[in-house]
């Protein structure tokens, strides 16, 4: 057998075990669900015109390759944020039973880590997700980033001080249990439903704050709302306007969330920051259809990673 063949045989062996990890690499560095998936693909493409007898870490080979595609992706994208319509929020990874392809989970997933990231500059936010994500030595994080070991390092050690900062300020305000969660979650989705003000302010914090990113495609709120009464009161006002809502509870994450479905198609995901009060100190809701379109609105059929390796 040629070498080429042993090296293709390889790739389609073990596809399967590292390709959650290249899909969960992508996705952390880009945000998108869409964007992931392109990556992945590309990937597979890449490893199977590579000579993988040389690689001693594939997993390592592969979500190298990942992230070389994902920053230059990564680098233009930042200059279109800069004139994103409204807040921006990363597009929602459903995970837990409901997902239809296993992915990697953990808090690096989470909407609120997703904002902290946004922040940092693509070179932070790649070595970062390599080296403390996925264990990528330094060196081959140097290769990618086009410069040397002490300057990939410089860049995660900021962009750990960025996240260590982010996890200081909400570690002085205690997050709810996961089961609270999903009962505060259950109990606003009761009350969206029945489009009861009073039940709405109980579960929000006085100062909560209300995300909503429509992306320019939809209208939504372009600067955050502020006050949990005035939150309540806006919701409720622009709910009366739709058709009724189905909505469910669902993972995005790692963390409970809402899909909401309007007319068959779904119309929005919502995710929460919930106090240990039981409070929703931060209502996110996205909006941008092009952000959705990877959702279906029957919660078995939603797809949200990327792809398995193709027929050989």
């Amino acid at each position: 057998m040629s070498g080429e063949a042993r090296a293709g045989g390889r790739l389609v062996a073990e596809w399967g075990v590292h390709r959650a990890a290249v899909f969960g690499a992508a996705y952390r560095l880009l945000g998108s669900v869409a964007d992931a998936e392109d990556v992945t693909q590309d990937v597979w493409l890449r490893a199977a015109g590579a000579d993988l007898e040389r690689v001693d870490d594939l997993r390592a080979w592969l979500v190298t390759v990942a992230a070389r595609r994902a920053l230059d992706l990564l680098r233009s994208a930042r200059a279109r944020r800069e004139t994103y319509v409204g807040p921006w929020l990363p597009e929602p990874l459903l995970t837990g039973p409901d997902a239809a392809e296993t992915v990697l989970v953990d808090e690096s997933v989470s909407t609120a880590m997703m904002l902290v990231m946004e922040e940092l500059r693509p070179p932070e936010r790649v070595a970062l997700v390599l080296h403390d994500v996925f264990g990528v030595e330094f060196a081959r994080i140097a290769e990618v980033l086009g410069g040397s070991v002490a300057a990939a390092r410089q860049h995660a050690a900021r962009a750990r001080r960025r996240v260590a900062g982010a996890r200081e300020e909400a570690a002085q305000a205690p997050r709810a249990s996961r089961a609270e969660r999903e009962r505060v979650l259950a109990g606003f989705r009761a009350a969206c439903l029945a489009g009861d003000l009073a039940a709405l302010v109980r579960l929000l914090h006085p100062d909560a704050v209300y995300l909503t990113d429509g992306g320019g495609e939809v209208l939504a709120a372009r600067k955050p709302i502020v006050g949990g009464e005035r939150v309540a009161m806006v919701m409720l006002r622009v709910a009366g306007r739709l058709p009724p809502p189905r909505i469910e509870l669902i993972e995005v994450g790692g963390e409970p969330a809402l899909l909401v479905v309007r007319r068959g198609r779904v119309y929005a995901v919502d995710t929460a920051a919930i106090g240990a009060d039981g409070l929703i100190t931060a209502y996110r809701r996205l909006l941008a259809p092009s952000k959705l379109a990877h959702l279906s609105p029957a919660r078995s059929s939603c797809v949200t990673s990327g792809p398995a390796a193709p027929s050989a």
